[in-house]
């Protein structure tokens, strides 16, 4: 689980424990389909949407508004929270809720740059979502700056929230350490804009010029080939040491071995494995420095003075399409056909009442409460 995921499901529970129905839409993994119940009653969606890459959905505009307009229908929601410039689904969902009139909350937890082709695409398509967004929240202030100047934002719609673990789940162990070598522990999925690729590259020149340095590294993912291709022509077997996939209850464990933490991420805006390692007691060293509805006209208009004279039109066209297509889909399926979900959330909520099997079996409960 990243710490995206991390987040959200911390969130949410938070958010219980204040007496607050919440629920998760997001994409298929692997054969998890359907509906799932987490801690607290919980509710998760598993939408059957094809992955194109890397765990990431295509962004299907259309396509998805069916399921997601039920799914807000039936769970009677009025506040979409979506994370991560980098999720299709978060777009989708932030544009269809516009489309129905419901309140809308954006959390950006990356940095991005603005030469590259990829760059300039995701920040177009961030400042076409965000441009009616009610708030955005980002995890520093260097994040915040990011995200106005990506989204072209007024700032004083963004608000800064730093992430936070609970210390007591991330104490420190200095007996697990030696003291004769210094380790450095790297947490994190072996992917492309996780620094993978500069991380393969420093391995070699620093176990070169300390000969008393050693890594660990936890996490999975594609570019875990290239670390073992390192470490084989190099020969660094006894100093690399490479995990694979740790369980969230696992990274403690791994964390308490090392001195320091190494953060390669090309753009984390603030990593909640750096906040785990801290509390751990490691040195931390990070590559990145620093930390109402609108009416369909208004929102029209929005798209069209804020997006661009191209990008706004193509943009408002869509936001049309869009809305036409709801209409359709009201006056196929109307939102007083569709059942309303049982609220199962909370200490007291349906997930914790107990049904007794058999008509028998309740009567002789109340035989014996009589007694």
């Amino acid at each position: 689980m990243g710490g995206v995921e991390s987040h959200i499901y911390q969130l949410s529970q938070c958010l219980i424990e204040r007496g607050h129905k919440v629920i998760i839409v997001t994409h298929a993994y692997g054969n998890r389909k359907g509906i799932r119940y987490l801690t607290n009653g919980l509710k998760v969606y598993y939408l059957p949407l094809k992955v194109m890459y890397n765990q990431s959905t295509a962004t299907t505009l259309f396509h998805s508004l069916p399921l997601l307009r039920y799914i807000f229908v039936r769970e009677r929601v009025t506040i979409i929270h979506s994370h991560s410039s980098f999720s299709a689904i978060a777009h989708d969902a932030l544009f269809h809720a516009k489309t129905m009139g419901l309140q809308t909350v954006f959390t950006d937890h990356s940095l991005f740059g603005f030469a590259d082709v990829s760059s300039v695409l995701t920040n177009k398509l961030l400042t076409v979502s965000l441009c009616d967004t009610n708030h955005i929240i980002c995890v520093s202030f260097t994040s915040k700056e990011n995200t106005v100047l990506r989204a072209a934002l007024n700032p004083e719609i963004v608000s800064v929230i730093p992430n936070a673990v609970d210390p007591t789940d991330f104490t420190p162990d200095p007996f697990r350490r030696h003291d004769s070598i210094i380790t450095v522990v790297v947490v994190s999925r072996l992917v492309y804009r996780k620094g993978t690729d500069l991380l393969s590259g420093i391995i070699p020149e620093l176990c070169q010029k300390y000969p008393d340095l050693n890594f660990i590294i936890g996490g999975e993912g594609p570019k875990r080939i290239i670390l073992e291709e390192v470490r084989e022509r190099y020969q660094l077997h006894d100093r690399v040491r490479l995990l694979g996939a740790l369980e969230h209850k696992g990274v403690r464990n791994v964390l308490v071995q090392g001195h320091i933490f190494l953060n390669t991420s090309l753009t984390e805006a603030f990593c909640m494995a750096i906040v785990e390692a801290a509390s751990c007691g490691l040195q931390v060293y990070d590559r990145v420095a620093g930390e109402a509805v609108l009416p369909m006209d208004r929102r029209l208009d929005r798209l069209i003075s804020h997006c661009g004279p191209v990008t706004g039109y193509i943009f408002a066209l869509l936001a049309v399409f869009n809305f036409l297509f709801l209409i359709f889909l009201r006056w196929i399926t109307p939102d007083s056909v569709i059942d309303i979900a049982i609220d199962a959330t909370g200490p007291q909520g349906a997930w914790t009442h107990q049904y007794p099997h058999s008509k028998k079996e309740s009567e002789n409960n109340e035989l014996s409460k009589t007694r």
